[in-house]
């Protein structure tokens, strides 16, 4: 890897479900005694484009995954989906990520730290409650000018994300969001014939000790020099509080888009057809044979080195 907002501040009522207590609350004002209906809301940006906006808290990144890779092949709606943390740490791998070459094995089998592939290409994180999620999944004709390929979707978010953090040291460089040279988000896409996925992982913090749950990539970006994770990452709670992010990330959003709130139910209800998520998480039986196979290959390397 919720928090459904029907309306927040301003926007009137809110509704919450906690994934992490279960619990079920209310709270703000209504709709009617602050003198405007939903219906007014949601087309006060008329002439932009529909987001359909789903905010979460403590959503299962499995079943968040799932959900994008449905929405992206059987929906033709635009969404953004906004998921404060995920239930238990996690390590997600892009689709083509190998676990002897990115994982420490032994570590993850010994702690029985889930490992998932996702549908989307990237890197690899490890997330939990301190990974805010924003992920926008939209139809090629959704952002006027915009072509669906990576570097233009990457530099068309990496605006809106410049209004987010006006006034600090933010970049997008390659295909990182960074505070000067330092990453606190990672992104991964995918692209179809009509429509297009760009989500993003940021650190609000992290546990030291879950980054020695990955080894350094044998491919890095060039402003990595070499540095080790630790060097690397920042987190984000040095520069903005959680709740404004989340707050102004919505902002932002509103400026590109006519938005329109959706609870979880309407999510998953708007879905039709079949499709079976290619994301899934990997058995135990694979991550050890991967861990026996970067075990034979270290036993190579050895030999090889011996010979030299």
């Amino acid at each position: 890897m919720g928090m459904l907002l029907c309306g927040a501040g301003s926007y009137g009522n809110l509704i919450e479900v906690d994934f992490f207590f279960g619990s079920r609350r209310k709270k703000g004002a209504d709709f009617q005694n602050l003198g405007f209906s939903m219906t007014m809301y949601q087309t006060r940006n008329i002439g932009h484009p529909l987001m359909n906006l789903v905010r979460l808290k403590g959503f299962p990144i499995l079943q968040q995954l799932h959900l994008e890779e449905r929405l992206l092949r059987n929906s033709s709606d635009n969404w953004c989906i906004i998921n404060d943390g995920t239930d238990n740490p996690t390590i997600v791998m892009g689709v083509s990520g190998k676990p002897d070459e990115l994982l420490d094995i032994k570590s993850v089998l010994g702690d029985q730290i889930p490992v998932i592939r996702r549908f989307t290409g990237g890197g690899t994180v490890i997330v939990d409650h301190n990974t805010v999620f924003v992920t926008f999944i939209c139809s090629k004709d959704a952002v006027s000018g915009l072509k669906p390929f990576p570097q233009p979707i990457m530099s068309w978010s990496s605006l809106l994300y410049n209004k987010v953090f006006q006034g600090t040291d933010f970049y997008l460089r390659e295909n990182d969001y960074v505070f000067g040279n330092r990453k606190f988000g990672g992104n991964a896409q995918s692209i179809t014939k009509s429509r297009w996925i760009h989500h993003t992982s940021f650190l609000w913090d992290y546990e030291v000790r879950n980054m020695a749950y990955l080894k350094h990539p044998k491919r890095v970006p060039d402003y990595r020099e070499a540095r080790s994770h630790l060097d690397f990452l920042c987190s984000l709670k040095e520069y903005m509080p959680r709740q404004v992010f989340i707050d102004k990330t919505t902002e932002a959003i509103e400026t590109e888009f006519a938005t329109s709130l959706k609870q979880l139910e309407e999510c998953e209800n708007s879905l039709t057809g079949n499709y079976n998520p290619t994301t899934r998480m990997l058995t135990e039986q694979e991550l050890e044979t991967a861990a026996g196979c970067a075990s034979q290959d270290s036993k190579l390397q050895k030999v090889l080195d011996i010979a030299l």
